[in-house]
């Protein structure tokens, strides 16, 4: 019989073809293999509270009384949330409290947790006696490190079994928090079956004889999407930017200025990307610093950008630098560097014998990380803890 498992998270698929990062859905589908597979996670407008989504058990819990203000968690996640609309900080308590409470009833039936984020699930997790693993995956580990935060993500990491993290730079910043014993990197992955260049289409986006430059994610700080739109001039191409965010309007008004060169197409579900990404020529990730220290955890974009064939230039920032390697799958500026970017643009698209050679080497780097890979990884360290 297998063992039982609960996944805890806070950014996951609301219903099917949602446009929500589903990275926590996809590991959970390879780790049905291993355990029986339960993902909690919190309550969203428009979603069911229980269902079972993609042959994965999924429960939603309410955490706040009118259930049209759970609006912490969608769309994006909890920090973005909280920076577009102050207000919902009065929401995290309720979060927190509703979480524990679900936490208390459904733990006797499991083994063993893997919390996704140490802030929520990993700090509250913390309060059980429940053996679990915490990954951390970006602005859980670099922001928030002040206080009764720092304090009790020092506990959570303390009384985890295992720790993970998405990338080296990420358990680098875990370390100065708690130097923790059992831990080990390991990245979200993709489906390399649904990202695949026999997904394009010519012409897709009625460009003509025009290179497309692609954009994929949320328009936040972070994202760095005006130093790439300042790079547009200096590149003759087309950049389609497909995401929504608190900088959308800010971003489209700087990019008028450019013409109809720049378009936005908004957010797109994962079955419409699998043909953006293949009709493109080249992927963009131009990721900074926050004000705040958020820095890009991964970038699962560029992972699936690369199983799609595509080349990529991207800010030599937070986690990118352990999947991109300069020079090979494409080129690592730094941070802010518009011109910097245009030139490394320009470089990969007026070479047509490097373009392919990185085009060859981005589609072989990621099946590296398909997620039969990495599931496995992580069902060699969780069943080590049952055992």
């Amino acid at each position: 019989m297998k063992k039982r498992l609960l996944v805890t998270a806070s950014t996951f698929p609301r219903y099917e073809g949602d446009s929500e990062p589903r990275f926590v859905l996809d590991l959970c589908k390879e780790l049905t293999k291993y355990f029986d597979v339960t993902v909690l996670v919190p309550a969203a407008i428009g979603a069911k509270d229980k269902e079972v989504l993609e042959g994965v058990k999924v429960i939603r819990y309410h955490y706040f009384p009118i259930k049209k203000y759970e609006t912490l968690c969608y769309p994006g996640a909890i920090v973005p949330r909280i920076k577009e609309k102050k207000s919902r900080i009065l929401l995290v308590p309720f979060l927190f409290l509703a979480l524990y409470t679900k936490l208390f009833r459904l733990l006797p039936n499991y083994d063993l947790v893997h919390a996704h984020w140490i802030i929520p699930q990993g700090i509250v997790q913390s309060f059980f006696k429940k053996p679990y693993v915490v990954t951390g995956h970006g602005g859980d580990v670099t922001s928030l490190n002040k206080g009764i935060i720092r304090k009790l993500k020092r506990n959570t990491l303390k009384n985890a079994s295992y720790v993970t993290t998405v990338s080296s730079a990420l358990l680098d910043e875990v370390n100065k928090i708690y130097e923790v014993e059992q831990s080990d990197i390991i990245s979200m992955g993709c489906n390399v079956k649904n990202f695949d260049p026999s997904f394009k289409i010519e012409n897709y986006f009625e460009q003509g004889n025009q290179k497309i430059i692609l954009f994929v994610g949320r328009l936040a700080e972070k994202k760095g999407v005006t130093y790439l739109i300042e790079a547009m001039k200096q590149v003759e191409a087309t950049l389609i930017i497909a995401g929504g965010g608190p900088l959308e309007e800010e971003l489209k008004k700087q990019a008028s200025e450019q013409g109809n060169k720049i378009r936005f197409i908004g957010a797109k579900t994962h079955q419409e990307l699998k043909t953006i990404y293949a009709s493109s020529d080249l992927f963009v990730a131009p990721s900074v610093t926050a004000k705040d220290g958020d820095k890009e955890g991964f970038g699962l974009v560029i992972l699936e950008a690369m199983a799609s064939g595509l080349p990529v230039v991207a800010s030599n920032s937070g986690g990118i630098p352990d999947l991109l390697t300069d020079g090979v799958e494409g080129f690592l500026t730094k941070e802010k560097d518009s011109e910097e970017i245009a030139v490394s643009i320009n470089k990969i698209l007026t070479d047509e014998k490097l373009y392919n050679a990185m085009s060859i080497h981005a589609r072989d780097t990621a099946k590296k990380y398909d997620y039969e890979v990495i599931a496995g990884k992580y069902a060699k360290i969780l069943e080590g803890i049952v055992e």
